[in-house]
């Protein structure tokens, strides 16, 4: 099937170069999506929000005939869940790398450090060691030089979710920084940051241990998940 590849922040299309023979080789069509203002170092990021990439996304999801399947990573996932959210009848299947569904009108990461219009890839130091788990000094220099300032509003933008069928998308969780089991506990307990994943009603979960970056620190791996997650 067709495939949209979501980046999260700070990323391009490029950022799923490794990923994608897997895909490739499984038979799926693949398209990794630039979101706008992210195009270069100096593209203009004013006034470019959230609503703005899910646009985008959908308008490319609209000129693709037959099934597809939406693949968002990190920030990424918020983006796949409003275009799930706007175009519930077209999406096979719905993937979430290292990230979760977001509750209506809450934002992906208002906490960033912004300069101007923009979110430029923090210090190191703001992650937690979770994050950096197998990004080691050449990684992360190789994410660095790669890394694009991200639109400040996309980060600080409520997301509005209005179709309920959303729910109904069957959904795949990539599970790097906090092992699935850990997730199942979470939803158990009530806790609210899980309420909208809880609510997902065919959700699959997939173990694959390692920082938040998996397109980098394990790339094949990461390709073959998804290519068995659209196979089920």
């Amino acid at each position: 099937m067709d495939v949209i590849l979501i980046p999260g922040f700070w990323l391009d299309a490029s950022s799923w170069n490794e990923v994608t023979p897997e895909l490739e080789a499984a038979g799926h069509r693949v398209h990794a999506v630039t979101l706008p203002g992210l195009e270069s170092a100096d593209a203009p990021r004013a006034g470019i929000g959230l609503e703005d990439h899910i646009a985008a996304v959908v308008g490319l999801l609209d000129d693709i005939d037959g099934p597809v399947a939406i693949v968002g990573h990190s920030g990424g996932g918020a983006v796949a869940q409003g275009v799930v959210d706007r175009r519930p009848d077209r999406v096979a299947r719905l993937v979430f790398v290292d990230a979760a569904p977001i509750a209506d009108g809450d934002c992906v990461n208002d906490e960033l450090p912004v300069v101007g219009d923009e979110i430029p890839l923090p210090d190191w130091s703001v992650f937690e060691a979770a994050d950096l788990v197998d990004l080691d000094d050449a990684l992360r220099d190789r994410f660095r030089s790669r890394a694009l300032p991200h639109p400040a509003a996309a980060a600080s933008d409520p997301l509005r979710l209005h179709d309920e069928r959303r729910h109904d998308v069957p959904t795949t969780v990539v599970c790097c920084e906090f092992p699935s089991s850990q997730v199942h506990e979470w939803i158990a307990a009530g806790v609210p940051f899980v309420g909208e994943l809880a609510a997902h009603r065919d959700v699959a979960y997939v173990d694959l241990p390692t920082g938040h970056w998996p397109q980098f620190t394990r790339p094949a791996e990461l390709g073959r998940v998804l290519a068995d997650a659209l196979a089920s």
